[in-house]
Order: C-alpha cells, then sequence, then structure tokens
C-alpha cells in the first residue's frame, strides 16, 4: 500500500510480463500503473476466494490419485486437511518475505534459491531455475507429502519424490520457456 510497495509491484507485473515475452509499452505500462492502487483490495480478493478454491481443487486431485494407487481409502475432508494445515507455511513465507521484499524494493523471489545462490548472472538459465524453486513451496510439498503417505499408509520418500518431481518440472519448464523468451 506504500509508494515503495506500489512500485515494487508495478515492476514485478512488468517483469512477469516481459519474462513471457509480452513487449509492455507506453499504453499497457499505464493501465498497470492505474490498477496499483487497487492490487491490495484484488490481493485480498484472491487471498480469500482463489486459496480455498485451489485447496479444494488440489485436495480432490490428491484423493483422486490416491484412491487409485492404495488400497486404503481416505476421505476428502482428510486430504483437504492435510492441503490447508500444510498450506500454514505458506503463510508463514509472506510474513518473512513481506519485509525482504521491502527492503529490496521489489517483489518476488525473496525465498527463492537464488538467494542463496547469487552467483549466477540474472539472465541466465542456471538463475532463472534456482528463482523458479522457493524454499516455502519445497517444505509444503514435503508436509503435504507426510500427510498423504499417512493417509494412505505410504512411504513418504515416494510421495516427496512424486510431488518435487512435479515441482521440479514446473519449475524446468518455466525457466526453459523464459529463457527462449529472453524475457528478464
Amino acid at each position: 500500500m506504500t509508494r515503495v510497495g506500489q512500485l515494487a509491484a508495478l515492476d514485478q507485473q512488468v517483469r512477469q510480463l516481459e519474462s513471457f515475452g509480452a513487449v509492455v509499452n507506453d499504453d499497457t505500462y499505464a493501465q498497470l500503473r492505474h490498477w496499483a492502487p487497487y492490487r491490495p483490495a484484488i490481493s485480498a480478493a484472491l487471498i480469500l476466494i482463489g486459496w480455498p478454491v485451489l485447496w479444494v481443487t488440489l485436495a480432490a486431485v490428491l484423493k483422486g490419485v490416491g484412491d487409485r494407487v492404495s488400497r486404503r481409502q481416505a476421505t476428502f475432508a482428510q486430504v483437504l486437511a492435510v492441503v490447508v494445515h500444510a498450506s500454514s507455511v505458506l503463510a508463514l513465507r509472506s510474513m518473512i518475505a513481506t519485509p525482504i521484499n521491502y527492503a529490496r524494493e521489489s517483489i518476488g523471489g525473496a525465498t527463492s534459491l537464488s538467494i542463496l545462490m547469487p552467483a549466477f548472472g540474472e539472465s541466465t538459465f542456471p538463475a532463472r531455475l534456482l528463482g523458479a524453486v522457493d524454499i516455502f513451496v519445497v517444505w509444503w510439498a514435503v508436509l503435504v507429502a507426510m500427510g498423504f503417505a499417512m493417509l494412505y499408509e505410504t512411504r513418504t520418500v515416494s510421495v516427496v519424490r512424486w510431488l518435487l518431481g512435479a515441482y521440479t518440472a514446473g519449475a524446468v519448464v518455466l525457466a526453459i520457456t523464459q529463457a527462449l523468451r529472453g524475457g528478464v
């Protein structure tokens, strides 16, 4: 809501658009700037509506997978409870990232692996790949895997491999897409 925050949010939006190959001209920039004062309200609405929708969707997918691969059946409420409770680390991520983002005057990447390994140039593939991997999302995936493994009475390691494999594949695709488009 501060001027620094609004400028950081605007910078993040421009970088995201450019990373996917969009050209941000003066008109696009003006439009993004026009929406800057409304971003806190939009973000709050996305949190209040979007997160529950994501939790329910993910719980349904995980329940479907679990029911197919395991002899044990878990209820939807049990799977949803695992997903929601594991998501508490994402709230912790926000509490840690917010002051870091404010100090850097930039939004995003405060909890990614690229912060821990700044040796790579910003536009290199390794930097993009490390920037796509968030420490707290990895932690969240491990917590979901632990709960899922307990519900379906399977080994946690195999579930962790599956979830982190899917996450890593997504990060690699994102990094390759950004590298091929030459985005910042």
